[in-house]
């Protein structure tokens, strides 16, 4: 199936999309500072009631006029009780632990929702949708972009008929958007943004948005070279003032400290900055989600209660250092310029004729 419709993509100033960053980051604020400077802002639908994600859409439209889109997270299937069992006995000697449960995150309520007050763009992570629910909001008027991390998920949702690919290399901060998650797998390196594109640009015939480690305009100029048609930026926009990043978050951003790819705090495969709980839990952390995000989620809001960073999730891509405390709007315009100046400058580096 080729893609010959037009996308937003194509009538955006600037090829940069906001990363939805669910859990806090995501604000209305920020999604409509980031449409407003001319990118596409998204808004993090995951974790949040459909109430909850009817109001954040109606802040977000008293903001901006501009197009905006919206996440959502790709339901999985339940975990068996006994699976993570071992896990959160582990846990308990430690720490607080809450209930862990299994749900869709509102998946129906929230597709209704989008059905009704459609937005320009629908995002979806953790799998892709159906066709007939791909379809559905093809006619609400959205477009459909799916996140994918290999050209087995890029055929996927090719099939169901995706307008738009993001493809997460494994620099990305936050969770992997990968469609079936298992610890098996964790011992396959996962494909890092530039091998990727590659491989989906000779693989699929959709637009391409890249994301992963992405920080600087140079950065944007390479992804665009490598053949992605817009990126996807999360960690940049972290200390932005118009983004919700709690303060324990936001203050851990700026220091050297590496990132590791982890399941420790949700039974979900992410990345983030490498801090005491990941240590002691990574290697034991069960394909639990999003049960064990529920259970450990006392023991996190006590953490950043407490102002501790050991025990508290800080999802951040590998290039979490470069990321500036500048407000959003600003920071697409300066990046965009900056990217500008980076492909004129490869551009005019000299290349040897054949």
């Amino acid at each position: 199936m080729r893609q010959t419709e037009p996308v937003i993509l194509d009538e955006l100033s600037v090829p940069i999309v906001l990363a939805p960053m669910a859990g806090g980051p995501s604000t209305p604020e920020l999604t409509a500072a980031v449409s407003a400077a001319g990118g596409l802002g998204l808004l993090a639908a995951g974790y949040l009631t459909a109430t909850d994600t009817a109001a954040r859409l109606a802040a977000t439209r008293e903001l901006t006029t501009a197009p905006f889109g919206v996440n959502l997270f790709t339901p999985g299937p339940a975990a068996a009780p006994e699976d993570f069992a071992d896990y959160l006995a582990e846990l308990r000697r430690t720490h607080e632990v809450g209930v862990p449960k299994y749900d869709t995150d509102e998946w129906d309520a929230k597709l209704e929702l989008l059905t009704d007050a459609p937005v320009a763009v629908v995002t979806f992570t953790f799998g892709c949708p159906s066709a007939t629910e791909v379809a559905r909001l093809h006619e609400a008027g959205s477009e459909v972009w799916v996140t994918v991390t290999s050209a087995a998920e890029g055929r996927i949702a090719v099939e169901a008929g995706a307008d738009v690919l993001i493809a997460q290399g494994a620099e990305a901060g936050g969770h992997r958007g990968t469609f079936i998650d298992r610890v098996a797998d964790d011992a396959t390196d996962p494909l890092t943004l530039l091998a990727l594109l590659q491989i989906l640009n000779a693989t699929v015939d959709r637009p391409i948005v890249a994301t992963g480690g992405i920080t600087t305009g140079a950065g944007i100029a390479a992804a665009l070279a490598a053949g992605a048609a817009a990126v996807q930026l999360g960690t940049v926009f972290l200390r932005s003032p118009e983004a919700g990043t709690n303060p324990v978050h936001r203050a851990a951003l700026g220091a050297d400290t590496p990132t590791m790819l982890t399941r420790a705090f949700t039974g979900r495969r992410a990345r983030g900055l490498r801090n005491r709980f990941m240590d002691e839990h990574s290697a034991t952390a069960p394909a639990a989600y999003p049960e064990i995000h529920y259970a450990t989620a006392p023991l996190r809001a006590a953490a950043r209660a407490a102002g501790n960073p050991d025990d508290v999730n800080m999802w951040a891509g590998q290039t979490h250092t470069l990321a500036p405390e500048l407000p959003a709007g600003e920071l697409v315009r300066t990046l965009a310029a900056d990217a500008k100046t980076a492909l004129t400058t490869a551009l005019s580096g000299r290349i040897q004729s054949c």
